[in-house]
């Protein structure tokens, strides 16, 4: 029986010591440790042009600069094609993409954020009742 228990003793003796290198999340900070503030204008929010500003910042609210951000919208109904945006960034951690809503309704804004350390973040905007123009 204890020659039995020796091969599975191992095992989880090098699970133990595997794990906590393995099982670590890469990228620096953990998501908790940003935050993504964002906006969007004109209001009420209708078909046509629209612009989303985000502003990123760490634990500590200091402006995290250099970041890629890429803007995913979807319809809260399938059937429409997505639209896309790229965010430029104007200074101090703030950002700003351009969107063109092609139909009233209810949308889901996907973020997907990179930074400059090669941390990615996923955030979710909705925006309810884009009205008809």
């Amino acid at each position: 029986m204890i020659a039995r228990l020796k091969p599975a003793a191992a095992l989880l003796f090098g699970l133990a010591l595997v794990c906590p290198l393995a099982c670590r999340r890469h990228g620096g900070a953990g998501s908790s440790d940003v935050s993504v503030e964002t906006e969007i204008a004109p209001r009420p929010v209708a078909v046509g042009s629209a612009s989303l500003a985000v502003r990123l910042a760490d634990a500590r609210g200091n402006p995290l600069t250099n970041a890629r951000i890429s803007v995913e919208g979807e319809m809260s109904h399938p059937g429409m094609s997505p639209v896309f945006a790229e965010a430029e960034e104007l200074s101090g951690g703030r950002y700003r993409a351009r969107l063109e809503f092609a139909m009233a309704g209810d949308w889901v804004l996907l973020l997907h954020i990179k930074l400059p350390g090669g941390q990615t973040l996923e955030r979710q905007v909705d925006v309810k009742g884009v009205e008809a123009k």
